[in-house]
């Protein structure tokens, strides 16, 4: 209970980062510095008009990584929970076929949940009755599955690293624009002029960041939950694999008595033995 808390306070303090950040870039241009008021020829224009004046492919771009950065931390946070990864129903429903040893109806049941314990454990079900190859199986498994959780979330980590790269792209073409009109004036230009090129140039280094700071906290977050919900899993699994142990003990002996080859023993009483030869003074005679 208290694990759950913890991570719901964790997940409400990370979304109202991401929320004071979304306001305080969306309000800052609106703000007044505090400085010299504009004059009314040149007013002051706020980040959102400078943004909407830069609306080029790497603009284009920031905004489709934004959109996926925001439904892959949705679908994170849905997914990397305690009751996805390990189901109460689940766990208790595997629990009373190994109870009633219905182990095809458990192989059955772990074949269509999709659960990471389900998961974990059908593979080694399907190496039965030896155990020392149903565990590697499981632990073969519970790799696959830990391997594939850690890849749903690394796309954050690309889009987070990407996401400052694409803007200092941006920022680099704006200040070759700005220093290619100052050219074109032969020097003469406005220095006004160049720090509006300049200001609106570094709207894109603004956005990456904007898009990097949340993708890399939500990875950094899912990474943990991750993590201790795989182990958690495994553990799980590997629990419900030695309440199999047991069962599967007496069918392995029957089956190797069974198939037993007759003991050397029995083999020699069905050998019919030869007569012993005459002694030598009774063939003379």
């Amino acid at each position: 209970m208290k694990r759950k808390t913890s991570v719901s306070k964790l997940r409400l303090f990370f979304w109202l980062i991401a929320a004071g950040a979304i306001l305080w870039s969306a309000g800052y241009g609106f703000a007044d510095s505090g400085g010299s008021s504009p004059t009314p020829a040149q007013p002051r224009e706020g980040v959102l008009d400078l943004i909407g004046q830069n609306i080029d492919f790497v603009f284009v771009t920031l905004c489709l990584l934004s959109v996926i950065g925001v439904t892959l931390i949705i679908q994170g946070f849905i997914k990397c929970r305690r009751d996805v990864f390990m189901p109460p129903e689940s766990i208790n429903t595997m629990k009373e076929l190994i109870a009633n040893k219905q182990f095809k109806e458990l192989m059955e049941f772990t074949e269509a949940d999709p659960s990471f314990v389900s998961r974990s454990l059908n593979p080694a079900l399907k190496r039965a009755p030896n155990f020392s190859s149903m565990k590697d199986a499981m632990e073969t498994a519970v790799g696959e599955q830990t391997a594939e959780q850690f890849r749903r979330i690394e796309y954050l980590n690309i889009i987070g690293n990407l996401g400052p790269l694409l803007g200092l792209l941006g920022t680099v073409l704006g200040m070759i624009d700005a220093f290619q009109a100052l050219h074109a004036a032969q020097g003469q230009a406005n220095p006004a002029d160049l720090a509006y090129g300049i200001s609106k140039a570094l709207c894109h280094t603004m956005l990456g960041l904007l898009l990097a700071v949340p993708c890399l906290a939500a990875f950094g977050v899912l990474r943990t939950m991750v993590d201790r919900l795989t182990v958690a899993g495994a553990l799980m699994a590997e629990e419900l694999l030695l309440m199999i142990k047991p069962a599967d003990a007496k069918p392995a002996a029957v089956v190797a008595r069974a198939g037993a080859s007759p003991q050397p023993a029995a083999m020699i009483e069905n050998v019919r033995t030869p007569p012993a030869p005459a002694p030598l003074a009774t063939q003379q005679g």
